[in-house]
């Protein structure tokens, strides 16, 4: 009873621990789940029509598009230029699924499996199916069969590893092309509801047909701005900030920075070309006289040894004269040679012998040897089946173990080769005259910078951004070194590179990341090592009025400049009055309608052009400001034109200009409307 009394007098305590537990408790439990949720919010890319887009279904579809393109290109490997592409592609064919079907939906429009079924394997196969070299017959052409065999074999048993991978390969093909057909058929069907929504009407074709039935001939004078000094008009800031406030909606922008950088090429030492020759040196001897020639140069050689039959086109450069040199035998060798950054010496393996160049071949592949009778039969027979013509191939284009039987075959002969647990069945139609070949070892080492000379130039790099790290001296420094400061403006945060520079993504994340006026570290950029600075961090909406300053002081003056001769001609009445007043000669120009790109010789000036329509005949306009200078117009003859006869035309012409316009325009406003969030820079 004593402890409970105990506790009861302290109560007003235990309220205070008990409501601090509490409140850990609940703190804890916020900033758990909050961590949970900002993780989630690091596990998008981006957001399209209200729809968070995970990074795993990006992946999914720029794995899939790269699975594409290797079928497509025949490489597995790309370069950053086509990995980007691919990237953009992906999200743009996202961007393009996501909005295109929010409007679809609600039309209550979509491609049935009928329509999608006809458009990919119908009579009438759709384009991008048809444009496919995977469905392509011999002679290049779509051919409805061979997708059907393409199709067929997505559904058959795989028998080991490999084919299992090459089917799951091809199934991932056409599952892009199908959805790729799907989208573009929703696109086309959408697009031809708008066409058939908005559509050239009569009074469009009148107006239409009004503008160019009207057309004048005048006679004009023109001062140009370029002959009234700058330093007769005075511009100020009043008038740059009016200038940039009408036209703020023109300098809306995205996100950017602006750069400079210097780089440090990465090339060898001195030290790294003693080092080569010294190695190619000591390996002379051995290069010379061993019996395992083929072991020794591909154990330490840049260009391997492999048995291949040179022909006087395909010998390294060198070489040529002393291969193919008169009396050459085998096992003679060369001294050491420099050329192209690159050490070598070459010793002779046989020589004296014809081949021919290249061969035309006729190719299958079979299960096993026991179906070559069966095969031989039916080519005696020119029952050729899945055989190809694969045309005339040189040595290099061909299986090694393959190559050297149909080389060495006679015309007509069949030559086998194993390849993984099929045989390979080539027939020889033809060859090409044999000339002289030889077969050659060569032990080349080019010189590149060694791990010391990477080291040493990587610590330059590092030295000057410790002895450099503001905006100030980082021009400075560049300057006294002798260093080309190169400039990079507008990079936007998913830019691939900056500039031309190799693998310069990571400059792009740094630079979104600094503070203007920072220096970076060093980047690898390929073969040279790159210091930043950041010039400009541009995030607001629209650009700044310091930034488009010069070329609204440009346009500034111009406007004075105008206003300054428009007030010199007030109350001049005729054409050779103003071209007296103003030095000027009278000029002519026929044929102006509304519909007119230019105005005579003056360029494009469509507010003269509008003037000038305006005018009776025989009257003269007052001072008009154009592009080029200050005009005045004279209409020495007007015409109209009967337009009702045109309208037909008109309206018909105007439908074509539609159908030409609206899809773009159509896709372009449906992305522009569905707020877009690219936020990939954030992951790569």
């Amino acid at each position: 009873m004593a402890t409970l009394q105990k506790i009861r007098s302290m109560g007003w305590v235990l309220v205070v621990i008990v409501g601090l537990a509490m409140l850990a408790f609940i703190l804890g439990d916020f900033f758990t789940s909050g961590s949970s949720f900002f993780n989630r919010s690091r596990e998008y890319v981006g957001e399209i029509a209200g729809e968070n887009i995970h990074i795993t279904d990006y992946e999914n579809a720029r794995e899939q598009l790269t699975e594409v393109y290797k079928i497509e290109s025949g490489r597995n490997d790309f370069d950053e230029d086509m990995q980007a592409q691919i990237n953009n592609q992906v999200w743009n064919m996202l961007v393009m699924e996501k909005t295109l079907g929010r409007q679809t939906a609600k039309a209550g429009m979509t491609v049935t499996p009928d329509e999608l079924s006809e458009l990919c394997i119908g009579e009438n196969t759709h384009q991008l199916i048809r444009q496919r070299r995977a469905f392509a017959g011999e002679d290049g052409q779509f051919n409805q069969m061979a997708l059907i065999q393409f199709l067929a074999g997505l559904e058959q048993a795989a028998q080991d590893p490999e084919q299992a991978q090459n089917i799951r390969q091809a199934q991932t093909y056409w599952m892009y092309w199908e959805n790729a057909v799907r989208l573009t058929y929703l696109q086309e069907k959408y697009t031809d509801l708008l066409q058939e929504l908005v559509g050239a009407n009569k009074l469009d074709a009148e107006a239409a047909a009004k503008e160019s039935a009207v057309s004048v001939n005048v006679q004009y004078v023109m001062q140009p701005y370029y002959a009234v000094a700058d330093s007769t008009v005075k511009v100020t800031t009043s008038d740059i900030r009016k200038l940039y406030n009408g036209k703020k909606e023109q300098y809306k922008q995205e996100p950017n920075r602006s750069i400079q950088y210097i780089t440090f090429a990465v090339v060898p030492s001195q030290q790294d070309y003693q080092d080569v020759e010294a190695w190619i040196g000591k390996l002379q001897e051995e290069f010379n006289t061993t019996d395992d020639l083929a072991g020794v140069v591909n154990a330490n050689s840049d260009i391997l040894y492999n048995g291949q039959n040179y022909s006087e086109a395909t010998v390294p450069a060198q070489y040529k004269e002393w291969a193919f040199q008169k009396g050459r035998k085998a096992g003679d060798v060369t001294g050491i040679s420099f050329e192209n950054d690159t050490y070598s010496m070459a010793r002779m393996v046989e020589c004296g012998y014809q081949l021919p160049d290249s061969v035309e071949i006729r190719y299958t592949m079979i299960a096993d040897a026991a179906q070559l009778d069966s095969l031989k039969k039916a080519w005696a027979k020119g029952e050729y089946g899945d055989a190809q013509e694969l045309g005339w191939l040189p040595e290099n284009a061909m299986p090694k173990e393959l190559a050297e039987k149909a080389f060495n075959a006679k015309k007509n002969d069949i030559v086998t080769a194993e390849y993984g647990t099929g045989l390979q069945v080539a027939q020889v139609m033809d060859k090409a005259a044999a000339t002289p070949k030889v077969k050659m070892a060569v032990m080349a080492r080019t010189v590149t910078p060694s791990s010391k000379t990477y080291a040493s130039i990587y610590n330059e790099a590092k030295q000057f951004i410790a002895q450099n790290n503001n905006a100030e001296k980082f021009v400075t420094a560049a300057e006294e070194a002798g260093k080309q400061t190169e400039q990079a403006y507008n990079i936007q945060k998913n830019a691939n590179k900056v500039n031309d520079l190799k693998q310069s993504r990571p400059i792009v994340r740094w630079a979104f990341k600094a503070k203007e006026g920072e220096v970076s570290d060093v980047f690898e950029c390929g073969e040279q090592f790159v210091v930043a600075l950041l010039d400009e961090a541009n995030d607001g909406e629209y650009r700044s009025i310091e930034s488009v300053t010069p070329e609204l002081r440009m346009q500034a003056i111009r406007d004075k400049k105008a206003e300054k001769v428009i007030a010199q001609l007030k109350g001049v009445q005729t054409l050779d009055e103003a071209a007296q007043l103003l030095g000027a000669e009278v000029q002519t120009a026929e044929n102006i309608t509304l519909g007119s790109y230019r105005f005579g010789n003056a360029g494009v000036e469509p507010a003269v052009i509008g003037a000038a329509v305006a005018l009776g005949e025989n009257e003269i306009s007052a001072p008009v400001k154009g592009q080029n200078g200050v005009f005045m117009v004279l209409a020495t003859a007007k015409t109209t034109a009967e337009a009702q006869a045109d309208i037909d035309q008109q309206k018909q012409q105007l439908k074509m200009r539609y159908a030409y316009s609206l899809p773009y325009q159509a896709i372009n406003l449906i992305e522009e409307k569905a707020d877009v969030e690219d936020n990939r820079a954030n992951f790569y």
